[in-house]
Formats: structure tokens, sequence, C-alpha cells
């Protein structure tokens, strides 16, 4: 018998396959549908309501939105004054217009061609509504239109009554209001501020429209409306970065006709690039096509205003890097069939609107260099030091591999166990908390393509520290070393000795706040590795189960608590808590957190570098003030059994 199938029933018959009927799809597998059960999956529900108030805007029908996050913080209203979900009886299904669009997956008015439904729509699947009602312990729908306001409410997806003609109504409109179910979601407390902000980026993206926010929670009121748009959100997205812009000039260019496509972008002496992009209204942190086209357009642009203004760069060649260094820019595309990358719309896959954005951005960026000559030049100028310092970065790796042939282990960290192949791309860095834990990384490694690197403790918080300070200290600077790539100013990307530089520490406090400061290390001194996707967390379980033959693990509590609720009523399950990798046998350290087979890595990748900016800032920066009043904010979510104190 194969040890695969040992201790279980290897029979699979007919009567194992299950169907998951109506929205029992969504509460069986949440993930797939809003990305997770966390704080940012429970935020995806607001985002899938408030985008359906938006497409009625998008077409024409609505002006104003309000949002409520009520004082108890863990329900939300939107309400818009477009033309309400019909309530007619659909005579195929012999279901009301609004209990199809909230209680049936794929089903709204967003599919068809006909003139009375959307023309652009960020909610093109039909099924965030449904997906939200679905996951809410608790929803109501009001629902005015034809003179009249009608009533009707949810629990866990399913009606709790008819719809019910509360009576006669002069306007017209929806108002969703919905509480997420505490059994499904690890917290069910939104966040004032995350709404906030997404609330006011809506507003720059969708200039006409009127945003109210009501964050009875916190006792505020804020009226978001911003006609300036996508330049005005530019210059509030340069000033929020901190880095002075090259020119006070910036590009803006609206195409009216067909799809609209708008953008805004200028050139900052930041060594970033940062980008936000939207579709229909719906950010896209994860870029795609439209982004593509943007980029593309940008160093054609450049490349054939230095062409035709003869501008000469002897000995130095210039890339799309070069070109795209500290740009900041805006883009919002409208599309009618858009396809996304999921239901939770990350990235933007239309191969057509790569060309569009490219055809529309480069002949009007071209105009715009061209007629804008001394900011021009400046953009020129800045862009040739960033080719200098690259050329100069990668001539200094050159020149010490000059000097030492062959020498790839040479002054390495002598704790460092390193791996026997030198091929980046299959080579993994495991950097872990401690000796201890160390050695059984050590042991359970594959040691041809895997190097382990034990740190002492946690390293030197380099939140608010010029590089030079914090590679002072000895456990970074070993880091730094082992790496390759220095940090900082000399940074140098062709250094990189290993593909994947994995931060493993224990699954406790201590081992968050230790990954924490590593975080702040390369976002702040080596952002590049983070941005060309390098950097991961491991996810080392906390607990073992056992029951009878069967061995679960469970990365922290939640995952625990998920596991035993799905064992049989009889089952007797014998749980371990590991203090730490140190006292992991190395067997199950390799089985769980090494292997590539069996292990979990999250990629750590920026959504915003505002954003992250500003989470690293608070966290870690010498004002205890916003510590302070996160924790004051957030002290009602706590549970005193999960507290490690």
């Amino acid at each position: 018998m194969s040890t695969l199938s040992a201790g279980r029933n290897a029979q699979y018959r007919t009567e194992d396959i299950q169907v998951l009927e109506g929205l029992e799809p969504v509460r069986k597998r949440p993930a797939m549908y809003i990305g997770g059960v966390d704080a940012k999956g429970l935020h995806h529900l607001a985002w899938e309501i408030i985008d359906n108030a938006v497409d009625e805007y998008i077409n024409g029908f609505a002006d104003h939105i309000v949002v409520t996050l009520h004082k108890s913080g863990d329900a939300v209203t939107v309400a818009d004054n477009g033309r309400g979900i019909p309530v007619e009886i659909h005579k195929k299904h012999g279901k009301s217009g609004l209990e199809l669009v909230l209680t049936v997956l794929h089903a709204g008015g967003k599919f068809g061609d006909t003139e009375s439904g959307y023309l652009h729509s960020g909610g093109l699947h039909g099924v965030g509504a449904s997906v939200v009602n679905a996951l809410s312990r608790k929803l109501v729908a009001l629902v005015r239109r034809d003179g009249f306001e009608y009533r009707q409410e949810y629990a866990k997806g399913v009606p709790q009554g008819k719809i019910e003609k509360v009576g006669p109504f002069r306007g017209h409109g929806t108002i969703i209001t919905f509480e997420p179910d505490p059994t499904i979601f690890k917290t069910t407390k939104f966040d004032a501020d995350t709404l906030k902000a997404r609330l006011e980026d809506m507003s720059f993206v969708h200039s006409g429209l009127r945003i109210t926010f009501r964050d009875e929670h916190g006792g505020h009121v804020h009226e978001l409306h911003n006609p300036g748009g996508l330049p005005s959100f530019l210059q509030k997205l340069v000033a929020d970065g901190g880095k002075p812009s090259v020119t006070e000039a910036a590009f803006a260019a609206v195409r009216e006709t067909g799809s609209k496509i708008e953008v805004a972008l200028q050139w900052t002496e930041s060594t970033e690039e940062t980008y936000r992009s939207y579709v229909n209204g719906i950010r896209t942190p994860n870029g795609g096509t439209h982004e593509n086209g943007l980029k593309s357009a940008l160093r054609k642009a450049v490349n054939e205003y230095v062409e035709t203004h003869d501008i000469k760069i002897k000995g130095l060649k210039v890339t799309a890097d070069d070109i795209r260094e500290g740009v900041t820019a805006v883009l919002s595309v409208f599309v009618r069939e858009p396809q996304f990358e999921g239901q939770t719309k990350q990235r933007l896959n239309n191969p057509e609107v790569e060309g569009a954005v490219d055809n529309f951005v480069r002949p009007a960026l071209e105009a715009w260099l061209n007629n804008n000559k001394t900011a021009a030049d400046a953009i020129v100028g800045r862009i040739i030091l960033a080719a200098k310092a690259r050329e100069a970065s990668r001539a200094a790796v050159i020149e010490v591999k000059r000097k030492t042939p062959g020498s790839r282990r040479l002054s390495l960290p002598g704790k460092l166990a390193d791996c026997k192949s030198t091929d980046r791309d299959e080579t993994e860095l495991f950097i872990v908390e401690g000796d201890s834990a160390g050695g059984s990384a050590k042991q359970g490694r594959n040691n041809n393509t895997q190097a382990v690197l034990p740190l002492r403790g946690k390293i030197l918080n380099g939140e608010d520290l010029p590089t030079a300070k914090v590679l002072g200290n000895q456990e970074i600077a070993d880091l730094v070393t082992a790496v390759g790539t220095s940090a900082g100013d000399k940074f140098h990307y062709d250094g990189l000795r290993y593909g994947k530089i994995i931060l493993l520490m224990d699954a406790d406090a201590d081992g968050h706040h230790i990954t924490t400061l590593m975080l702040d290390f390369f976002f702040r001194h080596a952002p590049e590795l983070v941005r060309k996707g390098h950097v991961y967390i491991a996810q080392p379980p906390l607990y073992r189960i056992d029951v009878g033959k069967e061995t679960h693990w469970a990365r922290d509590d939640e995952h625990k608590e998920e596991i035993l609720a799905g064992l049989k009523a009889n089952a007797k399950p014998d749980i371990t808590r590991f203090k730490g990798l140190g006292e992991m046998p190395f067997r199950v350290l390799a089985e769980t957190t090494l292997h590539p087979r069996t292990r979990t890595l999250l990629k750590v990748e920026i959504d915003s570098n505002l954003d992250a900016h500003d989470a690293f800032r608070e966290l870690l920066g010498k004002e205890a003030e916003h510590r302070y009043r996160f924790i004051m904010e957030k002290a009602d979510q706590a549970v005193a059994e999960d507290l490690d104190v």
C-alpha cells in the first residue's frame, strides 16, 4: 500500500462528491471571493457595496454617496441616490430583482447590452453584493423607487421574509446596511482611517461625485469632494511622498472620446516609482495591462524627445528603469468589458488596454515635453543622473568580482551556513531567530539550495536612522554581507546572492516584532529587494494537533480553532504548542516550513509606497503618540486570552 493512503479509506465514490448550492460556496471558501478572512478581507466587503454605488454614478444615475461606520464599529451602511435595485418579480426565476442580486452569484445588470444596464462597471462579475450578504450575520436592504420605499432583511444570505412595502417615498436610491459574520472573520471591527482613505481616493478619481463619510464610531463627519480630479490627486501623492518634484509643472491628459483614459504624472527626486491605477473606479494595486501601457509610453516619449532634440548622452545607456525612476503617476481607465485577475480585482488583464493607453499617452506626453522644454530638460537631466548612478553601482560590483574571482563565499559571516549552489534563481536564504532555531534549520534544510543565517534576538530599529548608522549594527551588517547587495545609496542589485530571502521567526509576539523590524529595514534601506519580489515570510506552525493517526499543523490560535471545529464530535485531539522553532524537531521544521512542496510562504508586496511609509512610521517611528493612539482606538478589539504579556 502507498504510504500516502495509509491509515485512510482509499475508496473514492460518487457519494463522496459534494455539491455546494446557492451561497454555500462563499461561506465554505470565503477567501476565493474576498481574498481572506482577515482585516483586508473584512474591508473588501465594504468595497463591494461601495463600488456598486459608484457604478450608479459612473453611468450617470447618481451623484451622492453616503457611507456610515456605525458606533459599534462592526456595521456599515452605504447609501446612494441612484435608481434603486429593481424589486419586481423576475418572470424566469420567480424572485424579486433585489433577492436575485443579494442571493444568487453572477446575477445583476452588468452582463447585457441593454440601454438600462451599465456601460462601465467595477462590479462586472455580479457576485459582490451576494458575497457580502453571504458573509454577513445581518444585512438590511432599503430600496427607494417608483414612489415607494421597500425593505428586506437577510441573515447569512438567507431572506428573513418577503420584501416589505414600507410606504410612499419621493426619492430614489439604495441603502445597504450589513454586519459581518463573526464566525467567519477574525475581527469584525472596521477601521475608520482605512474607509476614509479609500473614499478620499474615489473622490479624486470621480471628481464629480460627492461622498459623505459619517464615522459614528469616532464622532466625525467628512465631506469628500475633489473637483480637481487626478491633477489634484497627484499633488497630494507627491506631497505625501516627501520628495521634491523635479519640475513645478506636471503632465496631465484626458481622452474623452471612446473609453475614457485620464492620467497625471510628475518626476520627483525619489528613487522609487509610484503608481496609482484604477479601472472603472476600482483600484488595481497590482497594476496590469493599463499600467504596462503607461510605462511603455513613458519610455517611448522620453526617448523620442532625446532623439528629436539631439541630446548627447556619451557612453551611457539609458534604460526604461532609469526613465521611470522617481515617477509618481495616477492613471484611470474605463473599460467596457474589463478582465480582472480574480474577484478581488487586484490586476487588469485586458491585452487591448495596454495599446490603448500607450497610443494615447505617448503622443500627449511627447507634445507636453516639446512645449515645456525647460521642464523636459530638467527631467532628462534627472534621468541621466539615475543612469550614471546605476552604471557606477554595476561597475563597483564588476570590480569586486574581478578582484576576487570565484570568491562567492569570501568574507561572509562565520555563522552563515551557506548553500552549495551559486545559481541565484534556485537558492534561498533563511533568516532565523537565534542559534537554537538556526541549528534546527541547518539540520532540516537542503544544503544544496538553502542557506541559513541565525540572528541574535531583535535587530536594531532602523526607522528614522541613516543607512550608515543601521549598518553599524553587527546583526544587520552580517545580513547585508550575506545577501550581497549592500544597502542605501550603495545598494547594487547585481550583487544579490539568493533568489529568495525568507524571514523565519517564531510564531509569537516577539517573532512578529522581529519580522516587522526586518521588513522595515528592507523597505527603508533595500526596497529594490521587495519591489522585485525577493522577500518572503515563512509560516511555521505554532501548534501540532494529533488526532489518532492524523496530524494537523496550526499557524496561529485562529487556525487551531478552525481545525478543531472541523474534527468529528468524538475526536480527542492532543495539542502541542511550540515555544519556539529551536525546540521543534528538525524533521518537523523541514516538513512544515522548509520543504518547497509542503510549506507556505507569504510574498512581501507593497500595494502603496505611501501607505507602507505611514505604517512603518507609526509602528516604529520616534513619535510614540501614533502607537498610543492606535492602541487606544483598537483596545476594544483585543481579546484577553490572546494578549502575550
